[in-house]
């Protein structure tokens, strides 16, 4: 076994990176996945079982994008509160516009994943005019799977290096065996971090929701009264004239060159009747 072989044997043997290709007899004892990032890796002394059959549940990372026409945003911001807490959901990031024809109101909704069509069916039902969804599933079993098993093997390898390091003889030995224990330590908290991120995604689905309120300015819809109506119109006339006088006054060359023009064909006129 790797384990009584010298320092130097122990290192040509077993690379740092557990994707490239190590001993035979070692890669015939691989572990199979853990079934959770916590797992610590196999012993020295504990044999690995080729038989043990862990495996892990399905990943599914579901993601929606909701877009609802509402009457009044004030009302639909109580109503949305009250769907959240009934689905255990939170607001991660919220955002509001206020333009001169719409008033946007935009949320990122994390919500567990066993809520996420109830929560989706709420919003939909009663809330106002379903304007677009589009609801998505993305399997990421294959990849966590994958980086499972690398981040276990990853985790053998440390301890076989740290057990290394106890016997290395020279001074080469230590630092080249010190290297490779950063190295994969580094790699283990990138999928650690990885495996973390997916965890997440999958447990708590994203709804990005908005609130769309359209302001329509007539009198049997909107609120603005007659008075405010009437200085927007005198507003809009002022404006108007006053665009036509500076499209006038753009034109102040040709005005120079039209009496020239003229000048000149009655000097032509003039000449010829001599």
């Amino acid at each position: 076994m790797l384990a009584d072989e010298s320092p130097k044997a122990m290192m040509i043997s077993v690379p740092h990176d557990s994707d490239k290709e190590i001993s035979e007899e070692y890669t015939n004892k691989a572990p199979t996945p853990p079934s959770s990032i916590s797992e610590k890796a196999v012993s020295e002394n504990e044999p690995i079982s080729t038989h043990k059959t862990d495996t892990i549940s399905k990943k599914i990372i579901k993601n929606g994008n909701l877009r609802i026409q509402v009457g009044d945003i004030k009302k639909a911001q109580n109503q949305t509160s009250e769907i959240l807490n009934k689905n255990q959901a939170y607001i991660q990031k919220e955002e509001f516009r206020n333009t001169d024809t719409d008033e946007n109101l935009n949320l990122v909704i994390r919500v567990p994943h066993k809520n996420f069509d109830a929560l989706i069916n709420s919003f939909s039902d009663g809330m106002g005019s379903v304007l677009s969804k589009n609801i998505s599933s993305d399997d990421v079993t294959e990849e966590y799977t994958d980086v499972s098993i690398k981040l276990a093997n990853k985790k053998i390898y440390l301890e076989k290096y740290r057990d290394m390091l106890k016997s290395a003889a020279t001074t080469k030995d230590i630092l080249e065996i010190q290297e490779n224990i950063r190295e994969l330590e580094d790699e283990i908290d990138v999928s650690e971090g990885r495996l973390r991120f997916i965890d997440d995604r999958v447990n708590y689905s994203t709804l990005n929701l908005s609130l769309y309120k359209e302001k329509v300015r007539s009198s049997a819809t909107s609120k603005i009264g007659f008075g405010s109506r009437f200085g927007d119109s005198i507003t809009e006339g002022w404006n108007s004239f006053v665009s036509f006088v500076l499209g006038i006054i753009s034109f102040w060359p040709f005005f120079l060159l039209i009496p020239l023009i003229i000048l000149l064909w009655r000097r032509w006129k003039a000449r010829r009747k001599k």
